[in-house]
Formats: C-alpha cells, sequence, structure tokens
C-alpha cells in the first residue's frame, strides 16, 4: 500500500471531524507523553539554572543651558554617535579589567579565566538600551544594565559604569573643545602670519612706487600743472632776461664809442678803449660760460687765455700812455681825455654790472628750467606708470582683503569656540545625569521561568504533533468504512459487526481511563509548574 498516496487522498477529502477525533482517540498518549517531556524538560531546567540579577539605571542627557543662540558648542552634536565612542572607551579591556579587579568579578575556582576571557564575558553582561522621542526620534535618555550572580554585585558594576560615562561624556567634550579651540587658534595664528606678510608685500610695494600710486594720481596731476605753469614763468623770465643783458651790453658799446680817446672818424673805439672794450665783452663771455661748464672745459680755458692776453696787451697800452703823459707836449691832451673819459666811465661800470647781474640771472633760470624739466618727466612718467602700478596694486590689495577676511572670521571663530569650552568647563553643557541610583534586582532576572514554561509547554505541543504525524505516517492499518470501501471494486451489500467482548469492553475502558487520568495529570502538573513558576518570578 502507498501509505503517502492516501494520506495525500485522504488531506484531499473535505473535513471530517470524526476522522480526527479518532486520531485523538487513538493517539492521545503519543501526544501527551512528548508534550510533557518537552515541557517537563525545559521548566525543570530552569529550577538549576544559576540564578542571574539585572540591575540598571537611566541616564537622561541633559540639553545645554546656554542657549544657542548665545553659545554655540564646538564639539561633535551627533549624541549616538558619541555615545558609541563613549562605549567603546568605557567597555574597553583596560577599563573593563579595573572594574573586574576592583569588584572581584568572575572569580571560578573550578575553571580559572584569563583576564581577556573575564573581559569578554563583562562585555556580554553589560547592556546599553538608548531611548528616543517619538515625534523626531532623537535620543532622550539611555540605560546601562549589568546582569550578574549577585544583586549587589551587580547594583555596584552599573554604578561603576554610570560613573564612567557621566566622567567620560563630561571629559570627551571638554577635550573636544579644547582641542577645538586650539585647532582655530592654531589655524588663526597661521592666518596672522599670512596677513602680516600680505601686509609688507602692500607696504614694501607702496614704498617702492612711492608718487605712482592710485592713490596719488589727483595730487600728481595737480602737481604736474603747477611745475607746467612754473616752467612756462621761468622761460618767460629767461626771455626777459636775455633781452636786458642784449640791451644793456649795446648801453655799454655806446657809451665806449663816444669817449675822447678812443672814437675814430666812425665812431668805432680805439686803443685803451678797445682794449677794455674787448675784456668786457670775454668777461661776459666767461660768466656766461661758468654758468653751464666748469673751469676745465675747453672753451672757459681759451676765454681766460685771451683774457690774460688783453690783460697784458692793457698793462702795455697804460704803460705807454704814462710815458706820454710825462712828455710836456701831451699833457694837454692827457688832461683832456682824462676828463672825458673819468665822465664817462661811472655809467660804464654801472652798465657793467647789471650785465653780470643779467647773467647770472640767465643762468639761474636756466638752471631753474631745467630743474623743472627733469620733475615734469618724472610726474609724467609716474602717470604714465600709474595703469600698471593700478593693477599690480589690486592683486596685492586682494590678496591682502582676502587675507582679512579669513583672520577676522578666524577671530570670531576663536573667540565662540573659547566661550564653549568655558562653558564645557563649566560643565554648561550637554551632560548626562542619572535619574535614579542604580537598582538593586530583588528577582534574578534569567532564567524566567514562567517564559520558560510558556516555551516549553509550545515546544512540547510541536513535538507531540510531530510524534502523532509521524506515527501516523507509518501506520497502515485502516480504521474506517471509508478506507475499506475504496479498496474494494464493488459496493458493500452488507458488514459484519465487531464482536466486543467482555474483556475488550474492560480493556477499552482501562485505556479510557488511563488516557484521561494522563492528559488531567499533564494538565494539572503544567497549570501547577506555571502557577509556582509565576509566584517565583
Amino acid at each position: 500500500m502507498n501509505m503517502p498516496q492516501e494520506f495525500e487522498e485522504q488531506t484531499s477529502r473535505p473535513f471530517d471531524l470524526g476522522s480526527y477525533l479518532d486520531v485523538v482517540r487513538r493517539r492521545h498518549l503519543q501526544f501527551l507523553i512528548p508534550l510533557f517531556v518537552a515541557w517537563l524538560a525545559i521548566w525543570g531546567s530552569s529550577w538549576f539554572l544559576a540564578p542571574r540579577y539585572k540591575s540598571s539605571t537611566l541616564i537622561l542627557v541633559e540639553q545645554p543651558t546656554m542657549p544657542r543662540n548665545y553659545v554655540v558648542p564646538n564639539v561633535n552634536d551627533d549624541l549616538q554617535e558619541r555615545l558609541q565612542s563613549i562605549e567603546q572607551q568605557i567597555l574597553s579591556r583596560t577599563r573593563l579589567l579595573l572594574i573586574i579587579n576592583k569588584l572581584n568579578l568572575y572569580t571560578d575556582k573550578r575553571h580559572a579565566l584569563s583576564p581577556d576571557e573575564r573581559v569578554q564575558r563583562m562585555r556580554k553582561d553589560v547592556d546599553i538600551e538608548l531611548v528616543r522621542e517619538p515625534q523626531n526620534d532623537a535620543i532622550t535618555a539611555f540605560r546601562v544594565s549589568f546582569s550578574a550572580p549577585d544583586s549587589r554585585i551587580a547594583q555596584q558594576v552599573v554604578g561603576e559604569l554610570t560613573s564612567l560615562f557621566i566622567d567620560e561624556n563630561s571629559r570627551v567634550r571638554e577635550q573636544e573643545s579644547e582641542d577645538t579651540t586650539q585647532f582655530i587658534q592654531n589655524q588663526l595664528a597661521s592666518a596672522r602670519s599670512s596677513l602680516a606678510d600680505q601686509e609688507a608685500k602692500v607696504r614694501a610695494f607702496q614704498a617702492v612706487h612711492e608718487g605712482a600710486l592710485p592713490s596719488q594720481e589727483a595730487s600728481n596731476l595737480q602737481i604736474l600743472s603747477g611745475l607746467q605753469a612754473q616752467l612756462q614763468n621761468e622761460q618767460d623770465a629767461l626771455s626777459t632776461a636775455r633781452q636786458h643783458s642784449v640791451y644793456t651790453q649795446s648801453l655799454i658799446d655806446q657809451y665806449r664809442s663816444v669817449q675822447a680817446t678812443g672814437g675814430t672818424a666812425t665812431g668805432t673805439p680805439t686803443g685803451l678803449a678797445a682794449v677794455n672794450q674787448q675784456l668786457d665783452t670775454l668777461e661776459t663771455k666767461l660768466a656766461d660760460l661758468k654758468t653751464r661748464y666748469t673751469d676745465e672745459f675747453p672753451e672757459v680755458r681759451a676765454v681766460k687765455q685771451e683774457i690774460a692776453s688783453k690783460e697784458k696787451e692793457k698793462q702795455q697800452l697804460l704803460i705807454k700812455l704814462k710815458s706820454e703823459a710825462d712828455d710836456p707836449g701831451h699833457q694837454a691832451d692827457s688832461e683832456g681825455a682824462a676828463s672825458i673819459n673819468s665822465v664817462q666811465s661811472a655809467p660804464t661800470l654801472q652798465l657793467q654790472g647789471q650785465l653780470k647781474s643779467d647773467a647770472i640771472e640767465i643762468a639761474n633760470r636756466e638752471q631753474a628750467i631745467t630743474t623743472l624739466k627733469s620733475r615734469i618727466n618724472d610726474y609724467q612718467a609716474r602717470l604714465g606708470a600709474e595703469p600698471a602700478v593700478e593693477q599690480q596694486l589690486a592683486d596685492l590689495t586682494r590678496g591682502y582683503e582676502q587675507s582679512q577676511v579669513n583672520y577676522n572670521d578666524l577671530l570670531k571663530k576663536e573667540n565662540d569656540s573659547q566661550m564653549a569650552t568655558s562653558m564645557e568647563q563649566m560643565q554648561e553643557g550637554e551632560r548626562f545625569t542619572m535619574l535614579d541610583p542604580p537598582s538593586l534586582p530583588v528577582k534574578p532576572d534569567f532564567p524566567n521561568r514562567l517564559k520558560m514554561c510558556g516555551t516549553g509547554l509550545g515546544v512540547g505541543f510541536v513535538l507531540g504533533l510531530l510524534v502523532v504525524v509521524g506515527l501516523e505516517f507509518l501506520d497502515d492499518r485502516m480504521h474506517s468504512e471509508v478506507e475499506i470501501q475504496k479498496l474494494l471494486p464493488v459496493a458493500v451489500i452488507s458488514e459484519i459487526p465487531e464482536v466486543v467482548t467482555q474483556s475488550d469492553l474492560r480493556s477499552n475502558k482501562i485505556r479510557m481511563t488511563a488516557g484521561w487520568a494522563t492528559a488531567a495529570i499533564v494538565l494539572l502538573t503544567i497549570l501547577a509548574g506555571s502557577a509556582v513558576s509565576y509566584l517565583h518570578n
């Protein structure tokens, strides 16, 4: 007989309550026994497991007392990330070993544990649970728990962990704040140095291009205009001085031409008068040359030699005139000539002085004109170079202004960061506060006997069903008329009733009584175990 095919046919038939009740009647013991055994094994083990007590405390995350509008924190605002970092530091090997050695944890005389094993076990016993707001999912608190075989040990460990969390949070925030302030101060020092370099470059550029800066363009134009006006005035004055010199020289020539002793029929001076006139001309020429050249200039030296020659010639004429004056025949003529020369020498000397003054003025005017032209060329060069200087200065100024903006921004950040650091040092920033002291557990958190009782009942129920289904699969007997009719090719005309003896009836009654008694015992035992678990939970 193909039992799987038969089972598939049975399962495809409409629901038959009688057949299922028949299975319950036949297999109730096979169901109850695995159910009871599984429940008893799981529930019974809860009474042999070592109890563990769980102590916990709630740590509130308090926001800074100072409004963020006045003092902006300079630490990481991600509380969850900071909690993970603090948790890793607190659950580090060094920190946990300090607590383990201080409270003498995980000391098993039968099996000595290494320090790493003790740390690993403690990490498993520590539990950190975040508490969030339902509206914005923000972390408002977190719960620290620890499980231990002794309730007081669990309480002490939670107290140590809570103190570590609170102290570590304050230390971490203060350290992060100080590091941020120090970083900004380092950046500020670098920005200050860069700003000083930019400022030095601007000052050096302005010093090199003094007078050609864009800010001095208006003053340069004004000065250039004034210099050009002065140049025009000097040129006009030079022209006037030269005309006056020519006029003075003409007057001197006229006075000398009328000297009695030196005149000719055509009015041209001769003798001593001619020599004096030539000397005056040479001296005037020498004074004019000295205003422009040095004494070593060839033309100046030639004029000096010519003057010396004329001076010797004059001395010779004077000696000659003196010898003639000693002659009585020539005395009258000499006295007449001397009187005429004395009358005419005074205006000539005055005009010669004026001529020398004109020469000096001409030289001064020419020197002033040369100086003015040099200054005008200088200012014109400044104005011509002003566009290029302006572009270079703009590039330097742009870098200086950017450095100034960066410096001012860092300076403001430094002030804000210092205020935030002061707030953290005064414990006025975000901090952890323990709402309640660590609890002292009265009942063990593990094992949860009531929970294990329910778990055992569920496991036993599943196990019992599996046993019943497996037995039905393996059972090849027919237990109903429908099964027999399906095996026969023809219809059943009549049937032989079951012959039941008194012995069979007693056996069935005993089995029925034993079944109900077993079911009652199992049910009462499970209820009693559940009640006991509830009372001890």
